[in-house]
């Protein structure tokens, strides 16, 4: 079956969306889920149902509890979604990564980026993951991760996006790849789009970041709003090194239901699959 372009409800078989692995060579498949969760403000029940039923490595989740016992909030929704906290929340502005047991946290970093007068703080929550050793010996998997939700006025957004892709290029050094993940802000195929994806250059510093579901696409592809879905606000990025399997809305996945989608927040989330090989 192929993706959908739009917001529809695509049936997914299970078998479509690959597991979470550890292949023979050392090459590790590992699921990202990218969700923003607006401070856990709407039905907490229906979100961990679909969080778990994605059964993801990792999560970079936006707007994350910020304020009174933001950290004990925090920790509640790994513990209920079978995960751990790694890093961001409030001391990144929003921006959080969690992560399964499978992952070892090497490295974490939370940035707050230049703040406009009279707009929100921004900020960056930066991991290195490691998956591995794998059997036999062989080298295990680096990853580097980022959680990010860019501006909402069009100047400071472009700024946070180069700030993400020069962030990434230092994330990488040492990994096999960089995945970052978040809220846009912007519709799929405007100019932060494509910031993000060029090559770096003289004028570009940074690394370029592939849109995932441009690689891949699987499932639908809207992110907002949930119950009407028209557009793609949401994505997942991935530098060279890493392999887009398959990446989109896990709409009609199993477990997955439209009424928990709409109930747990006002955003849908972006669900991937990557293959990363050890760095050679």
């Amino acid at each position: 079956m192929g993706a959908e372009r739009g917001g529809a409800p695509v049936p997914v078989r299970a078998g479509e969306l690959p597991a979470s692995r550890t292949e023979p060579d050392g090459t590790t498949v590992v699921r990202l889920l990218s969700y923003n969760v607006r401070s856990l403000r709407d039905d907490t029940e229906a979100l961990v149902r679909v969080v778990r039923a994605c059964a993801p490595d990792i999560v970079c989740v936006q707007e994350a509890p910020r304020f009174f016992r933001w950290r004990k909030h925090a920790a509640r929704l790994a513990r209920r979604t079978g995960l751990t906290y790694v890093t961001g929340g409030a001391t990144a502005a929003g921006p959080m990564i969690l992560a399964s047991l499978r992952a070892h946290v090497e490295h974490t970093e939370d940035v707050l980026l230049p703040r406009t007068p009279g707009l929100h703080q921004r900020g960056l929550a930066l991991a290195r993951l490691r998956f591995g050793p794998a059997p036999g010996g062989l080298p295990p998997v680096r990853i580097g991760v980022v959680s990010f939700h860019l501006g909402l006025q069009a100047a400071e957004r472009r700024r946070q996006a180069g700030a993400l892709r020069e962030r990434a290029a230092v994330l990488a050094e040492g990994t096999s790849g960089v995945v970052a993940a978040g809220d846009v802000n912007e519709r799929a195929g405007g100019r932060t789009f494509r910031l993000l994806g060029q090559a770096p250059s003289e004028g570009r510093p940074g690394v370029e970041l592939r849109d995932a579901w441009a690689s891949a696409p699987w499932g639908a592809e809207y992110t907002s709003t949930p119950r009407e879905p028209v557009q793609r606000i949401d994505a997942v990025f991935a530098t060279e090194g890493v392999e887009v399997l398959a990446a989109g809305v896990p709409r009609g996945l199993p477990g997955v239901t439209d009424g928990d989608l709409v109930a747990a927040t006002d955003h849908l989330p972006v669900l991937a699959a990557l293959r990363v090989r050890p760095r050679s």
